[in-house]
């Protein structure tokens, strides 16, 4: 899975060399000279609705954020904080979102130098326009472009479809229980700690086939941000899979570490950096973000326990429940792109190299795409799919972080009669590049 970490999170340390950075101000919205504003339609502010950067003339300039501390009017400037660096947000980044869908669709952070795109219509474009790439370094799918991408993304979708989805399924649900029972034994567990962050890593092991001993390393190499593959963690997963793979070339199964191992392009076998690479993008995406999502949909039930006993007694929701907790509190609100060449996001214009981020945060909540966005609820006809990637970069371990979801509360229901949270205890979501709860304290019986 492509974790915002693997989309080039160092890409924020300062703004594009190509793409000039705005004058510093007085901490208001600033037109920047690169670009035009778009024109009114669904994705701009109209005559009815207008924009911060509207009120002058049709030549006004797309407006730059800098970071005061709050949202408010102060003559015709917006003031807005810094999406990407204000600890404020990262506490609760939606009031600001309604703020750039509203009146600043496209924007750019003075303070990192990224545009930020923020409705729904304008993030789905952007993901799967192909002159925004993810951003250096790193070697895993998500950086790959073109044939190279196109060949490598064929070798693992295969193994992650299918009668090989449907094996991996077993051995997902018998790591799910065996973890829930081990909650059961005692009236009060973190499901964080103890659930969320050990069976999407068992997932991935288990879908890679390296031993399930294993799971506690890679588990590390995940906190420690695997998914970026950049640097030591590169070489650190390296070294962990290095005997994995040899024997894999001599003697491979039926695994995905076997079909990389053993797969060829244009004739030639794939080298040990590029499984590790494409190894990589299952283990830290699939591990990191899933345990991210995963917590943040087990939340979401628990918030919500009337839906929870309509699953308990009809588990075939489970999949658009899934689908919803995605939508609505995704584990990547930012999804960072770099413009290979001059390319138009949002109506608007921007130059090669420009740091796009797509905030797939700000995008599922989009009242121009679902309605009452803020509500969670598992009968939502259709909750979108943009919290795993979209366009050619789109996660291709999506239907293993669905299944280990469903696997992994099918467990717990099973487990754990009653489960509630624990007296006194609510969930608070931290972070904003990745976000999710980091505790979740429950009883059960």
């Amino acid at each position: 899975m492509s974790g915002p970490a693997a989309d080039g999170g160092s890409a924020l340390a300062r703004p594009p060399a190509e793409a000039p950075a705005p004058p510093a101000g007085d901490g208001s919205v600033h037109a920047h000279p690169a670009a035009r504003p778009p024109a009114p339609g669904p994705h701009a502010p109209g005559p009815h609705a207008p924009g911060p950067h509207a009120a002058s003339s049709a030549d006004a300039e797309i407006p730059t954020l800098t970071a005061p501390v709050t949202a408010r009017r102060r003559e015709d400037s917006l003031l807005v904080p810094s999406l990407l660096t204000s600890p404020d947000v990262a506490r609760d980044p939606y009031p600001l979102y309604r703020v750039l869908r509203e009146r600043c669709p496209l924007v750019r952070d003075q303070g990192t130098g990224a545009w930020l795109v923020s409705r729904y219509r304008d993030v789905c474009a952007a993901l799967a326009r192909p002159r925004l790439v993810a951003p250096p370094p790193g070697r895993s799918l998500a950086h790959m472009e073109g044939p190279t991408h196109l060949a490598h993304r064929a070798l693992v979708t295969p193994a992650l479809s299918g009668r090989a989805l449907a094996a991996l399924a077993a051995g997902v649900s018998r790591t799910a229980y065996v973890l829930a029972r081990r909650i059961a034994a005692r009236q009060e567990a973190d499901l964080v700690a103890e659930f969320c962050q050990w069976l999407p890593t068992a997932a991935a092991v288990a879908a890679l086939g390296l031993p399930y001993e294993d799971a506690a390393r890679v588990q590390e190499l995940c906190r420690g941000g695997l998914a970026h593959l950049g640097g030591a963690h590169h070489r650190d997963l390296e070294a962990c899979l290095r005997p994995h793979l040899a024997r894999r070339r001599a003697h491979p199964g039926h695994d995905l570490l076997s079909v990389l191992c053993t797969a060829e392009i244009d004739g030639r076998p794939l080298s040990d950096e590029t499984v590790t690479g494409v190894a990589g993008t299952l283990l830290g995406g699939g591990g990191e973000a899933t345990a991210l999502a995963l917590g943040s949909f087990l939340a979401n039930l628990l918030d919500h326990p009337g839906q929870l006993a309509l699953i308990r007694e009809r588990p075939e929701l489970i999949p658009g429940a899934w689908a919803e907790s995605l939508r609505r509190d995704p584990a990547a609100h930012v999804v960072l792109r770099r413009a290979a060449r001059p390319v138009t996001v949002a109506g608007v214009p921007l130059p090669a190299g420009a740091v796009v981020a797509c905030l797939v945060g700000s995008a599922g909540r989009d009242p121009a795409r679902f309605a009452d966005p803020d509500r969670y609820d598992i009968f939502r006809a259709d909750p979108g799919r943009v919290a795993f990637g979209a366009g050619r970069h789109a996660c291709p371990g999506a239907e293993l972080a669905a299944l280990t979801a469903e696997h992994g509360l099918r467990a717990l229901l099973d487990a754990l009669p009653g489960l509630r949270w624990a007296p006194g205890f609510r969930p608070a979501p931290e972070g904003l590049l990745t976000r999710g709860p980091r505790t979740l304290l429950v009883r059960h019986g």
